[in-house]
């Protein structure tokens, strides 16, 4: 299996959850650029499992193996490939015959004609996200040289909210400080209390989903296009391809529709020789193209569909309905480990269309 994202920046992510490697293919890298892989291998470990009792029990370690593209921590313009070991696998847990609801499991039957890997979510599963953050990891670096950083955090956990970033004047110490974190909230008092909930999912045999929120800022304006050369559109293709999103919205978002237009504009300025907004409800895009202002986006991760208590199902080859229960080892709250996956995504589309310049 092999999704595919970017123009200029060519992504292919491959594998399984279960396979023997995953790993990502990326065309278009300029050569020459320095990568702190020490770093990468700590943006890696934000998003990796077992590490806490809010995340699954299974543990890997996500050591890159680079093949090709890279040497000596240097770019070296030919393809990047990257793979991941997949080394705590335990395939029994899974019964290929009952799909489980809120998974990929029937729908990739249907497509696939009973082809596909269940073994936790195949290709389908949130674990393919490990490659994406080797990419975006990359991105990162090499877009903070062109003074372009990336923030994000759990801004909600089954309704305990976080404080939100400051949509005009958020600066990168704050992304920095919120990424050092065990958990990547701005509020810790608030993080706790998210993780009571988390905790308290997690004892009833369940799970919560949450909203995280991501800001970038450095953006120089001109970025995206016109309809379908929008930035949104990118982003959003780029978003939804991660497992578990559900919903995504720019700067004010939802909000907008209970405003009038009045207080959704958001008036111009010159600061010094540079044109600013005091207010930014459109979160830096306006027609899809940035303006110079911190692009602000938020989006919906849903509850992890793996819970312990007794769901309704069906067996495929019995044809007929059963009562299940999930085994195997899943996180209670995936929103955390997601934290770094947006940001890794963000900048992997924006890297893309970076390369537009010049």
């Amino acid at each position: 299996m092999s999704a595919e994202l970017g123009t200029n920046l060519k992504i292919s992510v491959f594998g399984q959850s279960h396979s023997e490697e995953i790993g990502v293919k990326a065309e278009g890298l300029p050569k020459g650029g320095k990568i702190d892989l020490q770093r990468l291998e700590r943006f890696m470990e934000r998003r990796a499992p077992g590490r806490n009792r809010f995340s699954t029990a299974r543990r890997e370690p996500d050591k890159i193996i680079f093949k090709s593209g890279i040497t000596d921590g240097v770019l070296n313009g030919e393809p990047l490939l990257a793979v991941i070991k997949n080394t705590d696998v335990k395939s029994g847990d899974y019964n290929l015959d009952i799909p489980r609801p809120g998974h990929a499991d029937y729908t990739a039957y249907l497509k696939y004609a009973g082809n596909n890997d269940m073994r936790g979510g195949g290709q389908f599963s949130g674990r393919l996200t490990a490659p994406l953050c080797i990419i975006g990891g990359i991105c990162m670096q090499l877009l903070e040289k062109e003074g372009i950083y990336f923030g994000a955090h759990a801004l909600e956990i089954h309704g305990v909210r976080d404080e939100s970033f400051d949509a005009v004047n958020t600066e990168k110490e704050l992304f920095k400080a919120v990424d050092e974190k065990d958990f990547p909230v701005i509020d810790d008092n608030r993080g706790k209390k998210m993780k009571a909930e988390i905790d308290r999912a997690r004892e009833n045999g369940d799970s919560v989903g949450g909203i995280i929120e991501c800001a970038v800022t450095g953006l120089p304006g001109g970025l995206g296009g016109p309809l379908f050369e929008g930035l949104e559109g990118e982003l959003a293709r780029g978003i939804f391809g991660v497992p578990a999103v559900k919903g995504i919205e720019f700067g004010a978002g939802f909000e907008a529709a209970k405003m009038y237009g009045s207080e959704n504009n958001d008036g111009f300025y010159y600061d010094g020789d540079t044109v600013k907004t005091y207010t930014n409800n459109h979160g830096g895009l306006l027609g899809g193209i940035t303006d110079g202002m911190p692009l602000t986006f938020r989006a919906a991760i849903k509850p992890t569909p793996s819970i312990a208590k007794e769901q309704k199902s069906v067996s495929l080859s019995k044809k007929e309905n059963t009562v299940f229960c999930v085994k195997g080892r899943h996180d209670p709250c995936i929103v955390q480990r997601a934290v770094p996956v947006l940001q890794a995504v963000t900048a992997a589309v924006i890297y893309d269309m970076f390369l537009n310049i010049g």
